[in-house]
């Protein structure tokens, strides 16, 4: 064992410790972040507009502060990069971070002085509590990649911006930095196919033990690899890589053909970071579900999905929530965002400690027919026949079809390349409806009702999405396909790639 990794293991003891204290009362810590987030921003424009000098309690804090997302936040947002002072949090922001919106164009994130450390934190605290749980160190004596977007930084008014992964690329501590691939240059690689191929010649005789990145880009990293070792499998090439770190996306339609692509089962953390800041991470290898960061300078409120859209939805604090149950998640953070609607949606397995899963977006749904599918309802369904099917998928994505050019019945229209067919893909189609009929009881009521006919599946050519997304100009980085779209947009895009229909 190296040095660093003897000395990881002490460190990981005292920071879990540290981490357990808050985690068992996470409650205290949350009604302490929103005192201390209440008391930084009652001088600033936003926190006089809403009477924070008059905010007792979360009561209070509601009757003042409304719901937004970033359009009706953007009059504060667009002084703070204007240059003003004291509008959303105190001072300036250190960073922007540049995130495309779908409504807003580009969207600038304000990250304060005071919230850009707990990026850095949560990051290094997923590995320590791994190293902690498992005893398993040795990682961090080998070359660790991260698939991020580039480090160019521009400037706008004296504030730095760039992509989230460009700016933390920047703080990386000083005892990774020599470990960590790959080099500055090729990160500024703009061109996402170029730049894959620039890595795969920097790091394919490196001894890699961690690799981080979303799933699809990740693959197509391995994909480059092995086509340039004449098809050896991951686990060949970087005999000590043990640990995949990933985050943006659901890793379970992606888990079967990464780990056929490694060779062999690795351990792997599940991380969930946004611009807006660090939400939660995999704390144990034993629990697929994520740690809520109720100490992170980040005040969580919670509506339930199904009120989302009202004109008075319920708000909910931690202390409030409910096991199983589908909550859009509000954020109010100490970089200036208030009541700010982030677009996902969460649900509680555990409150001992509060533990969630990410089960999708609030925006990403079908309801053309009042059936409101969601995310993890498809992704169950498909991914319960392939298993038991010995059925991989690449990607997929599902939008209504309203009105079927034949003036058959309505239908939901999914978009899937497999990596290797089913045998009868009617009775494989089958099943994903009945699955998710089981998942969702709506979708069952209109399925029985003839108001909507079963699912089709339109099989679509290989590397369909990544020629979609290179279409689209949005291939590689932080970008990813949505599971589901209540419009044709990217339905009508994917014709293009479609062999097989069922």
């Amino acid at each position: 064992m190296g040095l660093k990794a003897a000395l990881s293991k002490p460190f990981a003891a005292w920071v879990v410790k540290g981490i357990n204290k808050w985690k068992r009362d996470a409650v205290k810590a949350q009604d302490e972040t929103l005192k201390y987030l209440i008391a930084n921003a009652s001088h600033t424009v936003f926190g006089k507009d809403h009477h924070f000098s008059a905010i007792k309690n979360y009561a209070d804090f509601k009757a003042n502060v409304p719901i937004r997302d970033y359009e009706e936040l953007r009059p504060y947002v667009d002084r703070v990069v204007a240059g003003e002072s004291d509008i959303l949090w105190k001072g300036k922001p250190q960073y922007f971070a540049k995130t495309s919106g779908t409504t807003s164009g580009v969207k600038y994130i304000p990250i304060s002085k005071e919230s850009m450390p707990e990026h850095i934190k949560a990051a290094r605290n997923a590995l320590l509590t791994y190293i902690h749980e498992t005893g398993k160190a040795d990682f961090v004596n080998g070359k660790m990649i991260f698939l991020q977007g580039s480090p160019i930084l521009t400037k706008k008014n004296g504030i730095n911006v760039g992509r989230l992964s460009g700016i933390v690329a920047h703080l990386v501590p000083a005892y990774l930095q020599k470990n960590r691939l790959p080099s500055y240059q090729t990160n500024c690689i703009e061109d996402w196919e170029e730049k894959v191929d620039a890595i795969v010649t920097e790091t394919i005789h490196q001894d890699m033990t961690l690799i981080s990145g979303i799933p699809p880009w990740v693959q197509m990293y391995f994909d480059r690899l092995s086509e340039k070792s004449n098809g050896k499998r991951i686990k060949d090439i970087f005999k000590n890589f043990n640990l995949f770190v990933y985050g943006g996306v659901n890793y379970e339609p992606y888990r079967a053909k990464i780990e056929a692509s490694i060779g062999k089962k690795i351990d792997a953390i599940e991380t969930y970071p946004a611009s807006e800041g660090f939400i939660a991470y995999q704390d144990s290898q034993k629990d697929k579900s994520l740690l809520l960061l109720a100490k992170a300078g980040i005040f969580y409120e919670f509506i339930p999905a199904d009120e989302y859209y009202n004109d008075h939805p319920t708000r909910l604090s931690l202390a409030e929530v409910e096991l199983d149950k589908n909550y859009a998640l509000i954020l109010n953070t100490s970089a200036g965002l208030w009541g700010y609607s982030i677009g996902d949606t969460v649900k509680f397995v555990s409150k001992n400690p509060y533990k969630i899963l990410v089960t999708g977006r609030i925006k990403h749904f079908i309801s053309a027919f009042g059936e409101h599918v969601i995310g993890e309802e498809v992704e169950q369904a498909i991914l319960a026949v392939a298993n038991a099917e010995g059925v991989e998928i690449t990607e997929f994505t599902v939008a209504p079809q309203v009105n079927p050019p034949t003036g058959e019945l309505p239908y939901h229209e999914w978009f899937v390349e497999f990596v290797n067919e089913p045998k009868d893909l009617s009775a494989f189609s089958e099943k994903v409806d009945l699955a998710l009929q089981q998942k969702n009881i709506y979708y069952f009521d209109l399925i029985e009702g003839k108001i909507l006919q079963k699912l089709i599946i339109r099989s679509l050519k290989k590397d369909a999405f990544v020629n979609y997304m290179r279409a689209e100009g949005k291939l590689g980085g932080q970008n990813k396909v949505p599971r589901l779209s209540n419009d044709r947009k990217i339905a009508d895009s994917l014709q293009h790639y479609n062999i097989t229909t069922f």
